[in-house]
């Protein structure tokens, strides 16, 4: 699968994500950065690539820790992913945060990095080196057909 088509197919992940749970997530998250709405409902959908290697890691850090600790901080996961095509299978990490409002999650984003127990953990899962080598994150609105389940049983 080209680059193209794993962008489009992350995208549709994304999408279907944000539409399956909008409706359905009961949370108090929050944590990211302005957006110009403010106040709106907002997905954020984070790659991450691993260092060669090193992608278990990343994954137990996440299932271990991360996630336990983002909710800690009212940050909200709806998924986490590993792409099965290259060029992304083997050292990525896919996963989709919903967020209060920008604000909110700017918010929470702050608290969960001055967490002392995510410091520790870092430290610990870091001891070998860094095991993550590129952190993208992308900030979604829902479309307004996002919310049907009749769309996203289709998919």
């Amino acid at each position: 699968m080209n680059l193209r088509k794993t962008a489009a197919v992350l995208s549709l992940l994304a999408a279907f994500a944000a539409g399956y749970f909008a409706g359905t997530q009961d949370d108090r998250s929050g944590v990211a950065y302005a957006q110009a709405q403010g106040n709106a409902r907002v997905f954020e959908l984070r790659t991450y690539t691993a260092h060669p290697g090193r992608l278990d890691e990343v994954v137990a850090r996440f299932r271990d820790n991360t996630a336990r600790i983002f909710a800690k901080n009212g940050i909200t996961s709806v998924g986490y992913f590993t792409p099965q095509d290259a060029p992304l299978a083997g050292n990525t990490l896919v996963y989709i945060l919903a967020h209060p409002s920008r604000d909110a999650a700017k918010k929470n984003w702050d608290a969960f990095r001055n967490d002392p127990e995510w410091h520790k953990v870092k430290a610990v899962t870091e001891a070998n080196g860094p095991i993550v080598e590129k952190i993208v994150s992308v900030y979604l609105d829902p479309t307004n057909f996002s919310r049907s389940e009749e769309h996203t049983s289709e998919l």
